[in-house]
């Protein structure tokens, strides 16, 4: 994927990941796009090393993926902000 992909699938993860875990947190849209694009990532590896398949572009196992580690490096951030 481009970056204009990383870029549009991180608005995209970051905004799904912030309407699965709602809340208060500080940063805006850019941490937002920052977590969805990192979320993209440990889901792709995670999700290659149980089997779900990596990040491989804009579709929707790919946006289940990734929203999946978005919402966890979410929760981490929260944990760790606390």
């Amino acid at each position: 994927m481009g970056i204009l992909s990383w870029i549009v699938m991180g608005l995209i993860v970051g905004w799904l990941a912030k309407a699965i875990l709602p809340g208060k947190d500080p940063g805006g849209m850019i941490v937002t796009m920052l977590i969805g694009i990192a979320g993209a990532f440990v889901g792709g590896f995670v999700g290659s090393f149980l089997g779900f398949g990596p990040v491989t572009g804009i579709n929707p196992g790919s946006i289940l993926v990734a929203t999946g580690g978005a919402v966890l490096l979410l929760i981490l951030y929260r944990a760790i902000k606390k």
